[in-house]
């Protein structure tokens, strides 16, 4: 198997349908969460939505790079949610979310191992393997909020 298949299935794992690392995921987290505990604060912890909108920033921000694109995504714009005033609103933050997931994992799987290894976007960035390495490991830190702020919220 090659390492980007490797690297799909990983990235697969925490977004969309894996067990094995947390025994849960983003799409079995959040699959139950209404928008208003989407947008329940916290003490100064990020909300739900707030996490999930992050997540969805850095994945569409480096699809589009893998589809032939710039790298434009800052750092400071990552929380910058709109208003959630709806469950229609929260389940299109949602829907994006699975869609930028399934096609960033179908890219992956579809590039090479010399991809892997070659400079992703500027030198200061790295190779495309230590950022999809990245991505992994941010999605499980974020996962891990998520899942703590939603037993805060539905068991007080």
């Amino acid at each position: 198997m090659s390492s980007a298949i490797q690297l799909s299935k990983r990235f697969r794992e925490v977004m969309l349908d894996g067990l094995w690392i947390a025994n849960t995921n983003f799409k079995d987290q959040l699959s139950d969460v209404t928008w208003e505990q989407a947008i329940t604060k916290i003490g100064s912890l990020n909300t739900i939505a707030m996490l999930a909108f992050h997540i969805d920033y850095y994945i569409a921000g480096v699809l589009q790079v893998f589809e032939g694109g710039v790298l434009e995504i800052k750092d400071k714009f990552s929380f910058d949610l709109p208003p959630v005033e709806s469950q229609e609103q929260w389940e299109k933050i949602l829907n994006k979310l699975w869609a930028d997931s399934e096609r960033f994992a179908e890219l992956l799987e579809q590039m090479s191992d010399n991809k892997l290894s070659e400079v992703f976007v500027d030198e200061k960035y790295g190779t495309y393997q230590r950022n999809i390495d990245g991505m992994i490991e941010h999605c499980y830190y974020h996962l891990g909020q998520i899942t703590l702020i939603k037993k805060m919220i539905t068991h007080p």
